[in-house]
């Protein structure tokens, strides 16, 4: 047997605790299923602070009043638990302040976009403008290589699983994005084409201006107006610019070719630049590729159609219309 020491040593067993011990315990039941819903909602990273929170722990999970020796500490307890409660919910509801940083922060992909294409914008104009002299070359190829970058992360964003199977790179050959990426590594190299720094300078330019108008929204609706005001003439000439990009991306063709015979590109580099621009004839989001070589056929047409137009113009550009249509490949419905 344990003796049980007596007088101011003696262990007290209060009676309460096994009276309020059931009502404790089926408080704690009763509320899990909410608890673990909470939990789950709170998600991965904001679960070790919900529950480490006090307005959580003084919830459902506290002890009754009724279980202090005290009832007026006990109601001194339950109002300090409720004053926790009240401030956690006060310091909960506030939320960072709404600036430039925490808005690029909040989301790194698309900032870490925005700065590579200003990045390539910047390096395009240096080199179609070389106002800071040095060497062009340099500008060109930091141009084409953060095009590159931007094209690639962006890639990641459409297609975030890499498989090695035949679907996935029928998928990959389909985005805007691939193409772009294999225009960067075709001219990153070669000898320097100031045709080719500006499909790449104007992409860059319009999707820049997207991310930097919701920068501005973020900094106050009467921030830089001019800045506003340059974006919203760029956005409504995007039609004009995109058949601009275009109408550039089919005549590089025959600049290539050119440069071909004057010795100043690779022999392959017509035949890997034909693969590009049919991935661009059958682009689904960017159809203008496939409207403009549409509108210069039909224009070509009805110039040999007039009777002004000398014979052997004429069939030339019959012969060379049959030739480009047997090498346009079939649209994916």
């Amino acid at each position: 047997m344990v003796d049980i020491p007596s007088g101011s040593e003696s262990l007290v067993l209060d009676s309460r605790v096994f009276t309020m011990a059931p009502r404790t315990f089926g408080n704690i039941i009763k509320h899990l299923p909410q608890e673990i819903g909470e939990l789950l909602r709170a998600g991965g990273r904001n679960a070790g602070e919900y529950l480490k929170s006090p307005r959580r722990s003084s919830q459902h999970w506290s002890w009754p009043v009724g279980m202090s020796d005290n009832s007026a500490g006990g109601d001194s307890n339950a109002g300090n638990d409720s004053g926790t409660g009240g401030n956690t919910q006060a310091n909960g509801g506030t939320q960072r302040p709404n600036t430039v940083l925490n808005f690029m922060l909040s989301n790194k992909v698309e900032a870490a976009l925005w700065l590579t294409r200003i990045f390539t914008v910047v390096c395009s104009f240096l080199f179609i403008f070389p106002i800071l002299g040095g060497n062009p070359y340099g500008f060109y190829q930091r141009a084409l290589i953060s095009n590159a970058a931007t094209s690639a992360l962006r890639l990641h964003q459409r297609l975030p699983h890499f498989q090695l199977s035949r679907e996935f790179f029928g998928l990959l050959f389909l985005e805007d994005s691939c193409h772009y990426l294999m225009f960067s590594l075709i001219f990153m190299n070669g000898y320097p084409i100031t045709m080719a720094v500006i499909p790449v300078f104007l992409f860059a330019l319009l999707h820049a201006c997207n991310y930097t108008k919701n920068i501005l929204n973020v900094m106050g609706p009467d921030s830089l107006q001019f800045m506003r005001k340059l974006i919203d003439k760029l956005q409504l000439q995007q039609i004009n610019i995109l058949r601009f990009i275009a109408c550039t991306e089919i005549f590089i063709m025959p600049a290539i070719i050119f440069m071909m015979f004057a010795g100043k590109c690779s022999f392959f580099l017509p035949f890997v630049y034909y693969k590009f621009l049919s991935l661009r004839y059958t682009s689904r989001r960017n159809p203008y590729c496939r409207t403009l070589f549409t509108e210069m056929r039909l224009t070509v047409e009805h110039f040999t159609a007039t009777p002004s137009c000398p014979g052997i113009i004429r069939t030339a550009c019959l012969k060379a219309i049959a030739f480009i249509s047997r090498l346009s490949p079939p649209i994916p419905q």
